[in-house]
């Protein structure tokens, strides 16, 4: 079997805190250590489950980050649209 810790760890783990939104940190009350002792006592099957649970978490953030990312680049080209003297009757509304 793979080695259940990532070279990313803290990419996965950040320091005993999550994110809560809008630049929010709130603390968890874990142990990192204890942590991956519990992780390492499940038995193989559960592991997996544990591995996968952390591979769509580390996909669903990547997710976000770039709809983050499109929606900025976009926020320009899309301006012209947005902003335009023939909708600006409707914008009154």
């Amino acid at each position: 079997m793979a080695s259940l810790m990532p070279a990313s760890w803290n990419q996965i783990v950040p320091g005993s805190a999550k994110s809560t939104g809008f630049g929010q940190r709130e603390r968890l009350g874990y142990n990192r250590e204890t942590l991956i002792q519990k992780i390492r006592s499940l038995p193989p099957e559960r592991m997996a489950e544990v591995e996968d649970f952390v591979d769509f978490l580390t996909v669903r953030d990547q997710d976000r980050h770039f709809t983050q990312a499109a929606t900025r680049l976009s926020e320009e080209a899309f301006r012209a649209v947005w902003e335009n003297s023939d909708d600006a009757e409707y914008d009154r509304l």
